[in-house]
């Protein structure tokens, strides 16, 4: 099976497989553009807080009415529908203003990782063949610098007290004035499920990233997915200072609660002090967050007496979940719901149920109502029995069609009855949970068997001292590759490998214990929480040389 995600200047059709029993196919167009939910908002709740944000609140009115000013600038600035409108900054209100613009105008939201440095923002912009930027002040000059793609419109974020700004001089224009003479834009695209919503890159811990399309449709069956899971109800408000740039943060409970007209509590980054305010001060009922955000809550001070006795939905997702962080805060009455998934699943292939939190710690659960999971042989694509290791592959609406303009990483990660290759080693058990391995290209090979770094890992996640874990392999004469543990350790505190392998020998053969220790400050992670290997073994191999 072919399939091509390829949309150009145009905005040709693309060719991909149809979506199987959704209203579209039966003659009727329906529209599931997030934009046009907040409208409705706007016009039977206007006054309704929409999202609480420290440069200023917003009600439905007040944010439908910005997002369609800003409509109106892009749309005279020469955007339209396929096109694509990027945004670079923190978390803010005018990430998701610019998100809702550019679905108002059929366009495609390009949300890009502000950690990037010039070369891969450079790469990301003209692969993206974004013509049009919204930008905070702190990053602007990353995008000056940055050469070898169109720009037709650069608009810098003025107008928000949590972004500090300087004179703006052209090609930058700043958006406050521009968006204070604007008319509205009246009209909404209509958006069913194949339309093209966001264009997102992936993280590329294992190598260059790749422009992942998601769909509105991608995104509304997540969302079904994740009500039909997940405690969430109409009035909840939901917290998130996770990178919104991440599908995690953005799509498990964000794009959704603005369908739905809930409350969003936005921060810009994440605080652990800040955090435990705000599930007290608000009333947080559901909330997306990589284990060391729980982790960083954890050893709080105020986690103990902290209320938290509104937050009932905890998504964890983005890397393993330690069983001891599990543990812990099953005692404050918090059930971490360990999810999995990627990018291009929008996020969520499986989910851990709160009732099976502990009875299955380690899981990454069932599959979602909607999605299908399997465990495949590596080599053949068999389906393996329970128990057997092998590569997850997932297929459902929730997956994306594709990567942008680039057919071949399409037709590789996609066998021919549409099944999605995601490159995680895992299994099923007797009853049907899935639990993670570890990443395929992260596979140690030590004498001949198979050691996985995740597994490692997990078996340290408790280790007395340690702050981060994370292992990785390195090229020995002896073993072929050797099994690095990398540990940041408590001020003050000392870890030999003899320490470290006793620990791991609780629950490890010891054919995977570490034969290297190296004691850091602290490990390279990406912003989306997962621990960058790449810059790991990088490292190593510079003070080897």
């Amino acid at each position: 099976m072919t399939r091509h995600i390829s949309i150009p200047e145009t905005n040709a059709a693309q060719t991909k497989p149809p979506v199987l029993g959704h209203p579209a196919n039966s003659g009727h167009r329906v529209d599931i553009n997030a934009a046009t939910a907040v409208a409705r908002h706007a016009r039977f709740r206007p006054d309704s807080t929409a999202v609480v944000y420290e440069g200023g609140d917003l009600t439905y009115g007040e944010l439908d009415d910005r997002a369609a000013r800003l409509a109106s600038v892009l749309a005279d600035g020469g955007t339209s529908e396929g096109d694509r409108v990027a945004y670079l900054g923190l978390n803010s209100l005018s990430f998701l203003v610019t998100m809702l613009a550019a679905f108002r105008l059929g366009a495609i939201f390009v949300p890009i990782n502000f950690r990037l440095a010039g070369p891969e923002l450079e790469s990301v912009l003209a692969r993206s063949g974004a013509n049009t930027i919204v930008c905070e002040e702190g990053h602007r000059a990353a995008v000056d610098a940055v050469t070898g793609h169109r720009l037709s419109l650069r608009l810098l974020v003025d107008d928000d007290p949590a972004i500090p700004t300087t004179p703006v001089t052209r090609p930058w224009i700043g958006w406050s004035a521009l968006l204070a003479d604007a008319t509205p834009y009246a009209e909404i695209a209509v958006s069913d499920f194949d339309d093209p919503a966001i264009l997102m890159f992936t993280s590329g811990t294992t190598g260059l990233p790749k422009g992942v399309v998601l769909t509105h449709g991608n995104a509304w069956w997540n969302s079904v997915n994740v009500e039909l899971m997940l405690d969430s109800r109409p009035g909840d408000t939901t917290h998130a200072a996770a990178p919104l740039f991440h599908i995690g943060a953005l799509n498990s409970f964000v794009l959704r609660a603005l369908v739905r007209g809930n409350r969003i509590v936005l921060r810009r980054g994440f605080d652990p002090e800040q955090t435990l305010d705000d599930y007290a001060r608000y009333a947080v009922g559901s909330t997306f967050a990589v284990p060391t955000m729980f982790q960083a809550l954890a050893r709080h001070p105020g986690f103990a007496d902290a209320d938290l006795s509104a937050l009932r939905s905890v998504v964890v997702a983005g890397a393993p979940v330690p069983p001891s962080l599990i543990r812990q805060c099953a005692e404050r009455g918090i059930q971490l719901q360990q999810a999995w998934g990627l990018t291009e699943t929008a996020p969520f292939a499986t989910h851990l149920p709160a009732e099976w939190t502990l009875a299955k710690t380690g899981s990454a659960g069932i599959p979602m109502p909607y999605t299908e999971v399997r465990v495949v042989d590596m080599e053949v694509g068999d389906p393996l029995p329970a128990t057997r290791r092998g590569e997850i592959v997932v297929r459902g609406p929730n997956v994306t069609p594709g990567y942008w303009e680039d057919p071949e990483a399409t037709d590789a990660a996609f066998d021919g009855e549409g099944w999605f290759h995601s490159g995680d080693i895992g299994y099923l058990d007797d009853d049907g949970f899935l639990f993670i391995v570890d990443r395929l290209k992260d596979m140690i090979i030590s004498g001949g068997e198979n050691v996985y770094p995740a597994e490692v890992e997990r078996a340290l996640a408790d280790l007395p001292c340690a702050v981060d874990v994370g292992v990785v392999g390195v090229p020995d004469d002896e073993w072929g590759e050797a099994v690095v543990v990398v540990v940041a350790v408590a001020p003050g505190a000392e870890l030999t490998l003899e320490q470290v392998r006793e620990h791991a020998a609780k629950s490890l053969a010891r054919y995977k214990l570490p034969r290297r220790l190296q004691i850091v400050d602290s490990l390279p992670r990406n912003a989306s929480g997962k621990l960058d290997k790449i810059r790991m073994r990088s490292s190593l191999a510079m003070e080897e040389s």
